[in-house]
């Protein structure tokens, strides 16, 4: 058992939540010869839970290329993506203030889904393992005001937010009801991050 792993992720509402749970982390980060942001442009017809799978997928192929790369000490690799969902719309990360406005108007008043996909990988004697999960939450909005979104999206938290959003931000005081992880809406679902990372090796509790 080891209590040491990599995260490749650059949020750090992932590495708080870890480091929370008694996971000792570092950050195996894209370097700038990678084009990070490539690896999330959606498919066409493709649903939101093959997306945030596949993107998941993607991210750690290419994290773990990266460890190789940089001749670093063995450890498991996680990886993760959070995407919110309108039916089958896939709402990622605002491209500017416009555009987390219309995000932000489309989920007032309504119930929307957060799928979060993570994803473990482990170089062993026989290859690569990996080990995945999903987490499927729903969020509800109450109904909001033109001057109530344009003042959260002036506040700059929207940006780099799937939907728009931060649930444990400011956004949280608009949501009346949650079903399914709160970890998991806010990036890295405790159950599911337990499940992968107990199956590659790494004892949580």
């Amino acid at each position: 058992m080891t209590h040491f792993i990599y995260l490749a992720s650059q949020s750090p509402r992932r590495l708080q939540l870890l480091e929370q749970w008694g996971v000792r982390c570092e950050l195996l980060l894209p370097g700038a010869d990678e084009d990070a942001e490539a690896l999330e442009v959606t498919l066409a017809g493709e649903s939101p839970a093959s997306y945030v799978q596949r993107v998941t997928a993607l991210k750690l192929e290419a994290s773990l290329l990266r460890l190789k790369r940089r001749q670093l000490p063995a450890a498991p690799v996680l990886c993760a993506d959070t995407t919110v969902a309108l039916g089958r719309r896939i709402l990622g990360k605002p491209t500017d203030a416009d555009d987390a406005g219309h995000m932000l108007s489309a989920l007032a008043g309504k119930r929307h889904r957060v799928l979060t996909a993570v994803a473990v990988g482990k170089a062993t004697s026989r290859g690569v393992r990996t080990w995945t999960a999903l987490s499927t939450s729903w969020v509800t909005f109450e109904p909001l005001t033109t001057a109530q979104i344009r003042r959260y999206v002036q506040s700059g938290e929207p940006m780099g937010k799937a939907g728009a959003y931060a649930i444990q931000g400011r956004a949280g005081l608009w949501v009346s009801h949650i079903s399914g992880s709160y970890s998991g809406i806010m990036g890295l679902p405790a159950h599911e991050t337990a499940q992968v990372l107990n199956a590659a090796g790494v004892q949580l509790i």
